[in-house]
């Protein structure tokens, strides 16, 4: 079994470094360069979309940080961060990686969408968004339930990064929810071992 994680410290790959973590197997990290070496051959062989994360396990590719954190989740049941309630995993997944991160994505370019045209983009307003996930973090500690899960690992980061970068707006619920995962053993260490690559890499 071996997994090679493809990633930079200042990107998206941070949120599957914590997976990683969480999980407790081995893996290679590879550490990759906008513009260099991120768009050679050999990794676009395994990403044509040339960018990170990406992750390879046993002669496999998978890309997209929603399902490198789904795949890993379901590859390695013995870490328990796959939910009994599935169902409530695949919503709250497939909700950062559509919603969360559109609305997320065009707040921080300033794109506005006109309220008489909310229905032609997938989340309607950030406002939407960010009232959704409040409604259910406000009636269980963890997105899925009672028990910490990946969803809280991917959709957990975007809330997080996007308090810190004011793409999401800081509110209590949110506040408290992301105090509690940063605190977790698993998301420390990825935090140091991210720190120290973007060291080395200076």
């Amino acid at each position: 079994m071996t997994l090679t994680f493809y990633t930079h410290p200042q990107s998206r790959g941070r949120i599957t470094h914590w997976m990683l973590e969480e999980l407790g197997q081995p893996y290679e990290t590879v550490v990759l360069d906008y513009g260099t070496t991120m768009k050679a051959p050999a990794y676009l062989a395994i990403n044509p979309m040339g960018k990170v994360p990406a992750l390879v396990h046993d002669g496999q590719a998978i890309t997209e940080g929603a399902a490198i954190i789904t795949y890993l989740a379901d590859a390695f049941p013995a870490a328990g961060l796959m939910p009994a309630n599935r169902a409530a995993f695949y919503r709250w997944m497939f909700f950062g990686a559509g919603p969360v991160e559109a609305a997320v994505t065009n707040k921080a370019l300033g794109v506005q969408v006109p309220p008489e045209r909310r229905g032609m983009v997938g989340y309607g307003s950030l406002e939407a968004v960010t009232d959704t996930l409040a409604a259910q973090l406000e009636k269980t500690p963890c997105l899925c339930g009672d028990t910490f899960s990946a969803a809280d690992v991917y959709v957990g980061s975007q809330i997080g990064f996007g308090m810190r970068f004011n793409t999401i707006e800081s509110r209590p619920v949110f506040t408290e929810y992301w105090a509690r995962l940063s605190a977790r053993p698993a998301y420390l260490r990825s935090v140091m071992l991210n720190d120290a690559l973007l060291k080395k890499a200076q």
